[in-house]
């Protein structure tokens, strides 16, 4: 299934896309057939903390499909508008991202024995379709960096490579936008860098695990229509389980929890000469399986 996060009548709803042109609006659709959920038809977060039980009612909501929207007409939201708390990151987890990396910083470092983790704040979360904003007072180096993002389904810790998948709700497209003067100016610590406001669009929807492959995806970003990142999931260095192991070793994992998994070669900083993006640019990020994101600069 493909979750959605839309807005109606002034208020979020939860939807069900189908055949990637219509969507079931699940508040609208309980009360019409007049039914109790085990979560919130609201709120996606709800939603992903009702486990099988959700699952199985929105099955049930699906055999009658009489509320249904055209997508074409829905202003859509990041998934999960609001998350719960910060989003997680990883740094260099492709290879080639990795030897770009070092072209720059000249540190001749072996590869890394374990995953480089830091965070984006709630706050930086947008749409797929939102404006990303631009203050040339704040920063004029934003980035580009197009991640798969992993949305978990239950809480748990100390959680195996073996046990992961099971932990997993489903898939979204994340860009990791980050402000690279900034991140250099705050001693390399990232998380000032990567959180300003609407630096992390998110979207277009979460695809459920049982829907998709994750381990061979195209990975796409285009600025201008100009191809600027192009790679496959395929090149992950640490893969989701290694992942969700490492990040839950000692502390709990949540239900709706994000971890946006590394990007490939390609940035905007590691080019020759440097590019960033500007306003005005439209900014599309897509991977295979799940969708593209259109951000607008400024």
């Amino acid at each position: 299934m493909r979750f959605l996060t839309f807005v109606r009548g002034g208020s979020t709803r939860v939807g069900v896309l189908r055949d990637n042109k219509r969507v079931l609006d699940l508040e609208e659709q309980t009360k019409r057939l007049n039914l109790k959920l085990p979560f919130d038809a609201s709120d996606m977060l709800a939603l992903i903390s009702s486990g099988a039980a959700g699952f199985d009612a929105v099955r049930r909501l699906l055999e009658a499909e009489t509320s249904v929207l055209e997508l074409a007409g829905l202003k859509l939201v990041a998934p999960i508008p609001r998350p719960r708390k910060n989003v997680f990151c990883v740094g260099w987890n492709y290879l080639e991202h990795f030897a770009e990396g070092e072209t720059i910083r000249h540190s001749g470092h072996d590869l890394p024995e374990h995953p480089v983790f830091f965070s984006k704040t709630p706050t930086a979360v947008t749409g797929p379709y939102d404006r990303i904003p631009y203050d040339a007072r704040v920063s004029e180096q934003i980035d580009w960096e197009v991640e798969l993002a992993v949305i978990i389904g239950k809480s748990g810790k100390d959680i195996s490579e073996r046990e992961a998948p099971d932990y997993i709700f489903g898939y979204t497209v994340v860009n990791d936008i980050s402000a690279r003067d900034l991140q250099r100016r705050h001693g390399g610590q990232w998380l000032k860098g990567k959180s300003l406001d609407g630096a992390c669009p998110m979207g277009p929807w979460i695809v459920t695990r049982d829907d998709l492959d994750p381990a061979n995806l195209r990975v796409v970003t285009r600025v201008n229509g100009i191809t600027k990142q192009d790679s496959n999931t395929r090149y992950l260095y640490f893969k989701i389980p290694r992942l969700i192991a490492e990040l839950s070793l000692g502390m709990t994992l949540e239900a709706g929890d994000i971890i946006s998994t590394g990007t490939p070669a390609g940035v905007g900083f590691a080019r020759k000469p440097p590019e960033f993006l500007k306003p005005g640019d439209l900014l599309e990020t897509e991977i295979e399986g799940i969708g593209r994101m259109e951000n607008r600069i400024g």
